[in-house]
């Protein structure tokens, strides 16, 4: 998973793939992932040993295609997306794409955020979601609530969804981001992540996206613990605003 040299600027893209405990999925994830060339980094989010030696065997399997990475102790997606993303920066990939491990994103679409990051360098390049049969009808409207925050948050509609994990980063804004200001470490990470990166006036690409849940039955999203975690994130999210009022105004006039 080598990054060959190349001009400084250059566009090179890898994805990364946080996993915890879904070694029924991540095989057959990996599988449809690797047809479209693109070298990926698989996050170990801490997982149990019947997954870590899944993980272990498909980094041996595919070679050169795949590395693998560990985090010790499970510190959540959000977690172990940073970890990604930092180590891609410093493998000198330009470019980050994050996919979940379940197999719920249409994989088909990949080559077209792929294409919008490459015409849009600067850009957070995001799926959003159209569903089928298959999304619980709680998630499905409770997320309607995190949009109306994000829209206050941002005083805009720009972005369309906060929660798809489907995204392009570019890595070294991103990881700028990430290394002055506080995002989630769970399933608040999507959100806070993207808010932040408005607030600092930087170009945001909205695509729609086909979502499957999930082929194997695992959802890690905790309904007490991380509904908490979100409602304080828009929580800190909403002062932030107040206090970013006049910046993100201006931001926002200006682009």
């Amino acid at each position: 998973m080598d990054v060959s040299a190349s001009a400084e600027g250059a566009f090179n893209v890898a994805i990364v793939i946080p996993v915890y405990n879904h070694e029924g999925a991540i095989g057959p994830t990996l599988a449809s992932v690797l047809t479209y060339g693109y070298p990926v980094l698989l996050v170990d989010d801490g997982s149990d040993p019947v997954c870590r030696d899944v993980l272990i065997e498909l980094e041996r399997q595919y070679g050169d295609e795949v590395q693998l990475i560990r985090l010790e102790q499970n510190g959540g997606k959000g977690a172990a997306v940073k970890a990604g993303l930092r180590h891609l920066l410093a493998m000198g990939y330009s470019h980050g794409i994050q996919v979940d491990a379940d197999g719920q994103h249409d994989l088909t679409d990949l080559p077209t955020l792929v294409a919008t990051a490459r015409r849009e360098p600067d850009a957070l390049v995001t799926g959003y979601p159209k569903y089928d049969d298959s999304v619980p009808a709680l998630r499905y409207y409770a997320r309607y609530l995190t949009h109306v925050w994000v829209w206050i948050n941002t005083l805009s509609f720009r972005i369309k969804d906060t929660m798809c994990g489907f995204r392009v980063y570019p890595l070294e804004q991103v990881v700028s981001l990430l290394d002055r200001e506080p995002c989630g470490n769970r399933m608040d990470f999507d959100t806070e992540v993207i808010v932040r990166w408005a607030w600092r006036g930087l170009p945001v690409e909205n695509l729609p996206t086909r979502v499957h849940y999930p082929i194997d039955g695992v959802s890690h999203f905790n309904a007490v613990k991380d509904n908490v975690l979100i409602s304080l994130m828009h929580a800190r999210l909403f002062f932030g605003m107040l206090l970013r009022f006049p910046v993100i105004l201006r931001n926002r006039f200006r682009g």
